[in-house]
């Protein structure tokens, strides 16, 4: 795929699944079909660890989790419990050693850790045990998580009770999978801000990243891991401990817009109705006269369709995508640049040639991809190209496990709205009001981070980092 194109996107950097099987499921397969059904979190790397009678075991490797597992490597890793990771990495740290999960020898035996989010304060906490003699592997958030908890384990009486030591100390956002001989543990930051569920299937209990991996598995959503919740799971039972948490939670907006899968639901609200809902509300705040509503493939679909309904304008299919590019497809020479986009969209011109477009998309990141179908559409003999966002200019980066570009690339924080729609050739550009977005997540139980919109971080960001990034 056009490296170009890629980037023009945000990434989320992970998802996690984990089972504690008390039944006769294979629990590496089990987690095989849930990180399958979390693949859209991450495509650089995937591993499962299992616990062998007290012993990890476990396979990762750098691609996705259909080229990295078959029925020998499955068959291979036999236990009771597994945990699942898969991961995108931000530029630099596309390194096997970084892959997840990872599995640690310390004092007290055998652990895995698989993480899904990122601390503010890694790099302190990581100097600070470096003074202290600890030695790192990896570039990883999750070693530091890793290393604290073998450190405060020798002071206290159980794994659990030094998680809670340990989240004292960690700041930022994190969906965590811990797992010892004898325990599977789930734990979520205290402002929520990256989702974890729990299901059920049979007697084994189940955690994810989000509700659509349970669906996959065939297991019953019981309900969301609680921010600042730690839950444990052993042969006896599962129980939890509350940790202490800020008044409103803070959960990553960008989750309802353009991460997590559409079947899902999050703390309460459907993904899929979030996004229904942002295509009404900025057909009701930016109404156009147009002949046809079309959405950018996958993400601005949903919204699309939300815009048709309001407006009264029909909505249809304008654009094809092309979805067999590999991963790893690399340009054939600079030449070849714009037409990077047509290899993984193209106008039916049957459809757009004459008509007056409302073209919906779930955010402008860079401007380069819109840039590009819009003068593709235009190319194909639309009259007009009107471009509706169903999210706010994003104008600040975000440190909390989500790959942003640096701000000053960031086309709206140095461009007015004007601005960035004559950079991308579009008649009309409006984005969806940040009030507007979070009316979206209907019957959501939780509060919203914005900070890529307003600049309002949930946790203290240097000024540095905040400012000049």
């Amino acid at each position: 795929m056009d490296q170009e194109f890629w980037e023009d996107k945000f990434h989320d950097e992970c998802g996690i699944f984990g089972i504690y099987n008390k039944n006769n499921f294979n629990p590496a397969e089990m987690t095989y079909f849930g990180l399958y059904a979390l693949q859209h979190r991450g495509q650089e790397s995937a591993g499962i660890a299992v616990n062998d009678n007290g012993t990890i075991i476990y396979h990762k490797e750098m691609g996705m989790v259909s080229e990295i597992f078959d029925d020998v490597v499955i068959g291979h890793l036999q236990g009771k419990v597994a945990i699942g990771h898969v991961r995108y990495s931000t530029a630099g740290e596309s390194l096997k050693e970084n892959a997840q999960p990872l599995v640690i020898k310390y004092t007290k035996g055998h652990m895995a850790v698989a993480h899904n989010g990122n601390l503010v304060n890694a790099d302190q906490i990581k100097e600070e045990l470096e003074a202290k003699g600890c030695i790192f592997q990896t570039t990883t958030d999750s070693e530091v998580i890793a290393a604290l908890l073998s450190r405060e384990r020798i002071k206290h009486h159980s794994i659990e009770d030094s998680l809670v030591e340990v989240m004292k100390q960690i700041k930022g956002a994190y969906s965590l999978l811990v797992m010892t001989p004898h325990k599977l543990i789930a734990a979520r930051d205290p402002l929520g801000m990256r989702p974890l569920c729990i299901g059920k299937k049979e007697d084994s209990y189940i955690f994810a990243s989000e509700t659509a991996a349970l669906d996959t598995v065939g297991a019953e959503f019981i309900r969301d891991v609680n921010p600042g919740e730690i839950v444990i799971v052993n042969e006896d039972n599962l129980r939890s401990i509350q940790t202490e948490v800020p008044e409103e939670s803070r959960m990553c907006i960008f989750e309802y817009i353009y991460f997590a899968r559409p079947d899902s639901v999050i703390d309460g609200a459907s993904v899929y109705e979030a996004r229904l809902e942002a295509g009404k509300i900025l057909a009701r705040e930016y109404p156009v006269e147009a002949d046809l509503v079309m959405g950018v493939p996958d993400s601005g679909l949903v919204a699309a369709l939300g815009y048709a309904r309001e407006s009264g304008i029909p909505y249809g299919d304008g654009l094809m995508k092309n979805r067999y590019i590999g991963r790893t497809f690399i340009q054939p020479s600079q030449g070849m640049r714009e037409q990077s986009v047509r290899l993984k969209l193209n106008p039916f011109r049957s459809q757009v040639e004459g008509k007056r477009i409302i073209l919906i998309d779930d955010s402008i990141v860079r401007g380069t991809t819109s840039k590009r179908i819009v003068k593709m559409l235009k190319d194909a003999g639309a009259r007009e190209v009107h471009m509706r966002i169903s999210s706010p200019p994003v104008k600040y980066p975000c440190y909390f496990g989500i790959d942003t570009p640096h701000r000053q690339h960031l086309i709206a924080c140095h461009n007015t709205v004007e601005e960035i729609a004559e950079t991308i050739g579009a008649d009309t550009l409006q984005f969806l009001s940040i009030e507007g977005l979070k009316k979206t997540p209907i019957g959501a139980r939780c509060g919203f981070c914005t900070a890529c919109f307003d600049g309002n971080y949930p946790i203290e960001v240097s000024k540095e980092e905040k400012y000049e990034s």
